[in-house]
């Protein structure tokens, strides 16, 4: 069983039993995350596209479409941070599976995401400077 009928089994299973929205759902695991993420994205999309796409289950705060080092072009996934970390459960309630040019989009949560190192590095210079 792959992994988008994985997430669709089991939000039935908890449609049926009632436990969305309550402790027993798999969600809560994530409650304190607010990243997604994004695997088989068409591989022409770009950041303002993912943001589109996903900007109607929450309000985004950031998007890293990973791209090749080489080339730059969009490897097909993508990390995506909601403002709210409840934005997550609709998205991948709702996204995961769903067609986007051709493609069933794989939306899952993520338990504890690391920055890129550049944008990392980038933070924590911007920290020390306000910081004095």
């Amino acid at each position: 069983m792959n992994v988008i009928s994985e997430i669709q089994r089991i939000n039935n299973l908890e449609l049926t039993k009632g436990i969305t929205h309550t402790s027993a759902s798999w969600h809560t695991k994530y409650k304190d995350s607010a990243w997604i993420n994004v695997g088989n994205l068409p591989l022409n999309l770009t950041e303002g596209d993912v943001i589109c796409i996903f900007s109607q289950y929450g309000e985004i705060d950031d998007v890293n479409l990973v791209r090749d080092k080489d080339s730059g072009k969009s490897r097909g996934f993508a990390f995506v941070k909601y403002e709210d970390a409840r934005s997550c459960v609709l998205a991948v309630d709702n996204l995961c599976g769903s067609l986007v040019l051709g493609r069933s989009l794989r939306v899952d949560h993520v338990e504890k995401y690391r920055l890129p190192k550049h944008v990392q590095e980038r933070e924590e210079e911007e920290e020390r400077i306000k910081n004095g």
